[in-house]
Formats: C-alpha cells, structure tokens, sequence
C-alpha cells in the first residue's frame, strides 16, 4: 500500500491557495478543470516531497473546487492534515501575519494547529526534536476548536 492523496473540497480557490501555497509553503504539482464535470483539482506537495510528487503522483494533497457553489460544514469531521515543519515558531509567525489564527499555539515547541479557510484542521509538526519554549507561543492559550 502506498500513501497518494487526500482530498479536500475548498469553496474559495484562491483563498485556499494563498492558505495552503504561499502562507503554509506548499507548491503546486498539477491542476486540472474540468468543463464538463465544473470542478477543478490543484495537487499540492511539501517542498521535500516535491520530486516524488511529480513521479510517483504521492504523497499530495488535492484542493477540489466545483464551480457550482456548495456549503461545506464540518472540516474537522475528517480528522486533520498534518505537516513537518523545519521551524514551527517561523511557520506560526508566518501564518499569523497572514491573518491566520493559531488555534492552539506551538507552546512545547513541537505541535500547533491552525484551520484553512474552509475550516480544516492543519496539524503542524516540528521536524526532529522540540524547539526550546520560545514567547509569545509559550503563554498564549488556545483559541476556538482545533
């Protein structure tokens, strides 16, 4: 068995691309519309897993876009999406100047969540051990449901 994809259907393109591209550093590998069906899929890789990405078709994530307007309720109802990171204090600064919340801080130097803006919950992971507890995460609580 190998791991390819998971799949999350995203309401705002372009939201979730700033989200999961330029604020989270995920790259696009491919994208595809679709006229007949009215949908359009972007396959999104970690720059680490960028070259097997493109080879292997894995390990990625797919943003699914119909164009034919839906609600979409319950993000967490999947579980949640889970990325190491080379600098989790960077990431989180990173993120939180582009307007994201940080759900539950990276307060251990190890672990934060965030959500995109379709409401998925994004585990960030610190590649190796815990960096040393570092403020403002160390005192800052959770805020909303992550």
């Amino acid at each position: 068995m190998q791991y390819l994809h998971t799949m999350v259907r995203v309401s705002d393109l372009d939201a979730s691309l700033h989200f999961y591209c330029d604020l989270l550093g995920l790259q696009e590998i491919s994208r595809k519309d679709s006229e007949q069906g009215r949908f359009t899929l972007v396959f999104l890789a970690a720059p680490h897993d960028r070259e097997r990405a493109q080879q292997d078709k894995a390990p990625m994530l797919e943003l699914t876009y119909n164009w034919d307007p839906e609600a979409y309720q319950g993000g967490r109802n999947f579980g949640h999406l889970a990325f190491r990171v080379d600098d989790i204090y960077a990431l989180c600064e990173r993120l939180q100047t582009g307007s994201v919340t940080i759900n539950r801080p990276p307060r251990d130097g190890y672990m934060a969540f965030v959500r995109s803006p379709d409401g998925i919950s994004v585990e960030l992971l610190q590649k190796g051990d815990p960096l040393p507890a570092q403020e403002p995460w160390a005192s800052m609580g959770n805020t909303g449901s992550w």
